[in-house]
């Protein structure tokens, strides 16, 4: 049976309070506690079992501060979407066996960019990584002026002095969509907006330009969207009314084209039955059985763990590749994308072939159910 802790009032226990406990000076659970020589064995493992007993665990970071390092990466994500969490989670699994430690600050729709980061810098962060950051240049320069910075996620022309980036050739993932979809048959093929938001341009350019190198030029479509389910049922709603409707539809990201199917869903339409959806990022959200959407996958421990590895090697004097890092994305076929309907538009002809490329990726053959029409 355990001992019963000597702390009174649920305080934290100190290294007095191991002392106390274990009957030695003070002095000594600090020798103990470092890992310093000076005390026997008999005497470590008696301190040790006393800290144990009344859950003593060393102040890690007041420890480094006092040694004028905080092994501190300051990470500012956007708490709603579900590709930051995903990248925090790459960006953890990379920063612990390269020896720091993670200090998390979210924008929130309360809660902006420069409150995030500020927050951040009186932790003591030693660097920090900004997934999609919004904040104009010459704020990220000033930042880079202080600290090492990473961006991910974000094109920046011009580059800006002393900032790092990270980010996905988001061009080519659209464009791989782009590709999947007219593969399997599809002319008409609309792209919902991204807006003002990281990597957004290069998306819609992508799309622009792979709708023209398939001579599709004369039905790019491209509609206001967003991040958010919301906006992208927006989106949806637009697209319901619209004749001819077309029969595919690449979403500025996963969350966007949830927002799309959950609209679909409950206006009748058939996803992929009538209308093929895909997204982009492939985060967590996309996997979900129910939802099993065809995205385009963002490399998301490689992104995680360049931006950590700039980080630290900027801390640490070592040498790293000049320029951006731009990582291939890759196109992840799942439920939501399918041949279109034959009875789609009748004057538009189904093209006989192709100059796109059949996904290597393999589709998913799990047992989701297909999502079909409501019956009337």
């Amino acid at each position: 049976m355990p001992a019963t802790p000597a702390v009174p009032n649920g305080k934290r226990p100190t290294l007095a309070d191991v002392a106390s406990r274990a009957g030695v000076s003070t002095a000594l659970v600090s020798i103990v506690m470092r890992g310093a020589k000076g005390a026997g064995q008999a005497t470590r493992e008696r301190v040790l079992q006393a800290a144990r007993e009344i859950g003593y665990r060393p102040d890690a970071r007041a420890r480094l501060l006092r040694s004028h390092r905080s092994h501190l990466l300051g990470v500012q994500f956007g708490l709603q979407h579900p590709f930051h969490s995903d990248l925090v989670e790459g960006i953890y699994a990379a920063a612990e066996p390269a020896g720091y430690q993670i200090a998390l600050s979210a924008v929130a729709a309360g809660r902006g960019e420069q409150r995030a980061v500020e927050t951040l810098l009186d932790d003591r962060c030693e660097a920090l990584i900004l997934l999609g950051p919004q904040a104009p240049a010459a704020r990220l320069a000033e930042l880079a002026g202080q600290l090492p910075v990473v961006s991910v996620a974000r094109r920046l022309r011009p580059s800006v002095p002393g900032l790092e980036v990270v980010r996905t050739a988001d061009d080519e993932g659209a464009g791989q969509a782009v590709d999947h979809l007219v593969a399997l048959g599809h002319r008409d093929i609309a792209h919902i907006d991204g807006g003002r938001a990281p990597g957004a341009a290069d998306r819609r350019r992508g799309y622009r330009t792979a709708m023209n190198r398939h001579g599709l030029g004369e039905l790019i479509r491209i509609l206001p969207g967003g991040l958010t389910e919301e906006e992208g049922a927006e989106a949806a709603r637009t697209l319901s009314a619209t004749r001819p409707r077309p029969t595919a539809v690449l979403a500025f990201n996963d969350r966007c084209a949830t927002g799309v199917l959950d609209l679909f869903l409950r206006s009748g339409v058939a996803v992929p039955g009538d209308i093929s959806v895909v997204g982009f990022d492939d985060s967590h959200l996309a996997r979900l059985a129910h939802i099993d959407l065809t995205t385009v996958g963002q490399d998301i421990a490689r992104l995680a763990g360049l931006a950590v590895g700039r980080a630290v090697a900027r801390l640490e004097g070592a040498e790293i590749p000049a320029g951006e890092q731009v990582i291939t994305p890759r196109l992840v076929v799942r439920g939501t994308s399918a041949p279109p309907p034959l009875k789609a538009d009748p004057g538009r002809a189904r093209p006989v072939c192709s100059t796109a490329t059949t996904p290597t990726t393999p589709r998913n053959t799990g047992s989701a159910p297909r999502r079909t029409r409501p019956p009337d």
